[in-house]
Formats: C-alpha cells, structure tokens, sequence
C-alpha cells in the first residue's frame, strides 16, 4: 500500500511537470567548493507497474574538514514545530560533519530577506515560499547558481516537476524542500453528518450547503486572512482554486503570465465569486473580528470547538490545529477533509511549497544544500516535526517532494492527501508565488484585501494590480 500510494504521488508528480514545462538546465554551473558524494538511486519508472520506491539517498562523509564551520539558514517558517523541526533536521547534518547551522524563522521573512540583501547581508542559505521571489534573485545576480554536484544530488532525489520551480533563464538556483496540496477544506465529519450534511461534489453543491447550514442556525466557514506583511495570500489562494475550476489550466497559465489581465471579465468573476461567498449573511466566523483582521492560522481551534463548519486551507494547515487533536480515526472529535469542489466536474489541484537557495560560496554552505536535497534531510524533518506537534500519530504539517523520502513515516489523513493528487485532472502551482514578486507577493495580496474590506470594488482592485506588473 505504502508502495502504491508513493507510485501514485509520482504520477501527479509528473502531470506537474507536463503542466508547466521548463528548460533543461545549462552547463554554466560550476562544480561545488566540497567533494562529498552521495549514494546513486535508481528513479522509479511511470508508475504503472510494481516497481519499489527508491531507498532514501544518504550523504556520505564530506572529503574537506568542515568542522568549526557556520551557515545561517533563514525562512518564514516560525512555529515551535515548524522552525524546530527545521532546527532538528539540519541538526542531524551538523553532527556528522562539525557544522554549526543555525536555522532563525520568521514569518515576514519574505520581507525582510528583501532588506538584507539590499544591505549585503543576506544569510548563507534562504528559504523561498515563492518562486517568483527566488527568480527575481536570481536574476540580480545575487543568488547563486547552483553547482554542477548539488544539482545531482537534487536531481537523484526530485523530479523536473518539483525542480523546475528552483530553474530560472535555463538555469537551476533552488532546491525543493516542502511541497503544499492547496485544494482541501477541512472538518469534522462527526458533528457533521450528525447535522445531516454531506461532502459537497460540485461548487454549487458547496454554495448550497452553505445556504443550508446559515438557515439551520449554524456557521458555514472560518476565514482569516491577515499574515502580517504577507496579509490576503489567504484570499489570493481562493482566486487562484476558481480560477483553475471556473476557466480551466490553459486560463489559469494566461493569466498567471500575464497574458490576460486581472481586469480580464474571468478573473472579476471569480473575485466577486469568493466575496459574495464570504460576504453572505451569517456565513463566516472571523475569531479577529473580521476576514482581513484574524490570522491565516487562527481557524484550527474554532474549526474543532464547533463555532464553524468548514475551512478551506492547504495540508500544511494540521500542524495549526490544537495539539492533540485525532485525525480521521472515525472519534467524535477528529478532523479530516474533503476535495475543494470542483465546477465543472474535472478535479484541477492547486499545489504550493518552499525551496532554498544560497548567497554565499563556502564548501561547507554546498554541504547543507546537498542535505537538503536528499531523502535524509526529508525524514528527519518529517520525524522531528510530528514528535514535536505531540507524537502518537499527530500530523505534522509537512509533506515533502523528495521521491526518496520514506513515506511511511506519514499519517493515514497525510497519505490520503497522496490520493487527492493522484486523481488531479489539472494541476498547477500557486498562481501568486509564480507572478514577479511586486505583483504576486504584492499587489494581489495589498489591493485583494482592499476588496474583501470593501474598500474598493472588483474592477478597481483589478485595476490597481495591472498597474503594477513589470
């Protein structure tokens, strides 16, 4: 079964990179300062008979002494859990090969990152939550290129789908490290069918449901969108899954181009479509006292307390729910979730995750590149973060890319999230993190809030983000 379900994440896997294409790299790499090589795996075929999962690939000792040595990792993964698995992985790394690596997490990284560079002081190592982020880099000429051995080591343990997103011009500067599943919405299916609902197959199936639950006395969703600087990614995140429903990939990839504009009439539609949703009477519960001002990640507790039916968020969304909480055991109290709802009877997926890339050329920053790469640094991330979120079968809140990563070490509800991308019909990346950062790391979230407080209409905030592309 283990097999099977890796087998079949490999096959969405592959739609990704049929999705959205990229160059092969070039040959201007160079080779790495370190001389550490790692153990060849053989990559799976397509999937489509019994062939075994590749083992995890291991980092062998590096050649030069690294001991006494230190690299700075930086990124906006903050929480206990997040930021100290973070820690512990590359803890792990340090031990072997005398490596003082200091992980510091924060969530307007994204931000200040921007700073730090600008003042030549950027950290040895940066985690991307948007790729158009790392491109923007790349292209200044600030981040590095990677060298000729750690794209090995990335390619032994990824595949072009995931890969691509670190290539820029023909030329890889990012590794992946967590990959996201977007499309989900997550509840309580006890209280649920207690109140006599079922799983919605359609968008207007989900609108009617909630319809329903409002005239039963009940609250349909917990939205939040404020994330400090990064405020209205959340609702950037609902555009971009309707607009993969309502007008499909080839749409959804015109427009993430820039080929159709925001004030194209498809994408007004789809942002009065999320508002007129969210702006129904008695159809949110805003634990801040509104959409814009309660947290991204404040939904978990009034989600399992009761006080909202429903909340559409990404599987890195169980690591926010109360510690402790059961996961689709079939308890009283244990969450699951179901497909966001398709509206045209396809089953697109909207995908996300993390890379890193580097600023600074050491022998001993290659090294933590290559580990994070690798099967290893996957398992020991995985491991770490779901001891740290409580142990005994609590979801982390991290899934990895790595087809080298062992999957086993992943909970039954983690696995099923395996099976929602293996009947993806259409996949796609998120849509903000692939737009220049100005716009999707910018304008989309800035003026996108404007319109859910209701300070300007659809057309205008549309407007304002055409006004800022480059």
């Amino acid at each position: 079964m283990k097999q099977f379900k890796w087998l079949l994440l490999l096959v969405v896997f592959a739609l990704f990179a049929a999705a959205c294409g990229n160059d092969e790299a070039d040959d201007t790499t160079t080779a790495a300062p370190s001389e550490t090589t790692t153990a060849a795996t053989e990559a799976p075929d397509d999937g489509t008979d019994t062939t075994e999962a590749p083992a995890t690939t291991t980092t062998e000792a590096p050649m030069v002494d690294l001991a006494g040595t230190r690299v700075t990792v930086f990124g906006p993964e903050e929480t206990e859990a997040e930021a100290g698995a973070q820690q512990a992985a590359l803890d792990v790394l340090a031990a072997e090969t005398g490596i003082e690596i200091i992980y510091t997490g924060a969530r307007d990284a994204a931000d200040q990152i921007n700073a730090q560079v600008a003042g030549g002081n950027p950290p040895d190592v940066f985690v991307f939550p948007q790729p158009g982020k790392l491109a923007d880099f790349a292209r200044q000429g600030v981040l590095l290129p990677l060298p000729a051995d750690v794209e090995a080591v990335m390619n032994e343990n990824h595949i072009e789908a995931w890969t691509s997103f670190g290539n820029v011009d023909g030329t890889q500067y990012g590794i992946p490290t967590k990959a996201d599943l977007k499309s989900l919405v997550w509840y309580q299916p006890a209280p649920f069918a207690a109140a006599g609902y079922t799983v919605p197959q359609t968008w207007d199936e989900l609108k009617a449901l909630t319809n329903q639950m409002i005239a039963d006395g009940n609250t349909p969703w917990c939205v939040g969108i404020e994330s400090g600087p990064a405020t209205g990614w959340t609702f950037t995140d609902w555009v971009e899954d309707l607009m993969l429903r309502f007008h499909g990939g080839d749409v959804y990839d015109q427009w993430v181009a820039n080929e159709i504009p925001f004030s194209d009439e498809r994408v007004i539609q789809v942002f009065n479509e999320v508002v007129d949703l969210w702006n129904t009477d008695g159809a949110v519960f805003a634990a801040g006292g509104s959409i814009a001002s309660t947290g991204f990640g404040d939904n978990g507790e009034p989600l399992v307390q009761g006080r909202c039916f429903l909340h559409r968020q990404a599987s890195f969304f169980s690591a926010f729910f109360p510690e402790g909480t059961p996961a689709a055991d079939g308890s009283e109290g244990a969450i699951d979730v179901f497909y966001f709802p398709s509206v045209k009877g396809d089953k697109p997926v909207l995908g996300a995750g993390t890379l890193v890339g580097a600023f600074a050329d050491r022998p001993e920053v290659w090294e933590v590149m290559k580990y994070m790469a690798s099967g290893a640094y996957a398992d020991a991330r995985q491991s770490s973060q779901a001891e740290l979120k409580g142990g005994g079968g609590a979801l982390s809140g991290y899934l990895s890319p790595a087809i080298t990563a062992d999957p086993s070490n992943y909970q039954p509800l983690e696995q099923s999230f395996l099976e929602i991308l293996s009947t993806a019909e259409v996949v796609r990346f998120d849509g903000s993190d692939l737009m220049p950062t100005a716009v999707g790391a910018g304008s989309f979230w800035t003026e996108g809030t404007s319109f859910v407080n209701g300070q300007l209409t659809a057309e205008e905030a549309a407007a304002a983000i055409d006004a800022t592309w480059p």
